[in-house]
């Protein structure tokens, strides 16, 4: 069994004009990438909604994101399911 032991990542990233130190496995570009995309959702929904607050901000940017999530896991199962139909019919 071939074991790796990822070493902990630590990031210091921007998001929505506040500083997060983010710890993972993942490299420091990808966390640096994901940072990018949710400072630019929450910038892109306080365009368009300019008296909310930040906190405010951050739910309905959560909620996005979470709908999109949810929208591709049932998008993703039902390919799944497709595909094992499909090879049971060839089968």
């Amino acid at each position: 069994m071939n074991e790796t032991k990822n070493s902990i990542t630590r990031v210091t990233v921007s998001i929505f004009n506040e500083e997060y130190v983010v710890k993972g496995e993942e490299s420091p570009e990808y966390i640096e990438m994901l940072a990018s995309f949710v400072d630019r959702r929450m910038k892109m929904i306080q365009q368009r909604n300019p008296n909310l607050s930040g906190t405010k901000v951050a739910v309905l940017t959560a909620l996005n994101l979470a709908d999109e999530l949810n929208k591709l896991q049932e998008d993703y199962d039902e390919l799944v399911k497709n595909l094992e139909e499909e090879r049971k019919n060839r089968g």
